[in-house]
């Protein structure tokens, strides 16, 4: 059985958010010895939190845990409770464009993906998750 853990970063509705996401994550998984994730589970956390903070109007949060199996899940939650658009794909964006990848990169880089309602700071919202399998 792996090592288990759980963490929740709350941010507020503001772009650095996104970077401050990422370097915690960063910190999480190096301290946890998963270095072989954190590039790909950066690129995932921030288009996670840069949705969250770009598409919401309130607070939202990171949230990373690692379950029984190894399996490595990034979560970020936001106040809307509306579900996400559905993923597109990357053919129509061009590598050098930093936005309106969306969804699609999550499905292409992650193991599994989803959504579900969820509260937070007394508001309805949702959760838009990913898995990593460690490897």
């Amino acid at each position: 059985m792996s090592e288990t853990w759980d963490y929740t970063l709350y941010v507020p509705n503001d772009l650095r958010a996104v970077t401050i996401s990422r370097r915690t994550l960063r910190l999480i998984l190096t301290m946890h010895g998963l270095i072989g994730l954190v590039d790909t589970a950066e690129l995932l956390a921030a288009e996670l939190v840069s949705n969250a903070v770009r598409h919401t109007k309130g607070p939202a949060a990171l949230r990373v845990r690692r379950s029984p199996g190894g399996v490595v899940w990034i979560g970020a939650w936001d106040a809307d409770p509306v579900p996400p658009e559905p993923p597109g794909s990357l053919g129509g964006v061009t590598e050098l464009e930093e936005a309106g990848r969306g969804l699609g990169l999550v499905v292409a880089c992650a193991d599994g993906w989803g959504w579900q309602p969820s509260a937070r700071f007394g508001e309805r919202g949702k959760f838009v998750w990913c898995e990593l399998e460690v490897a």
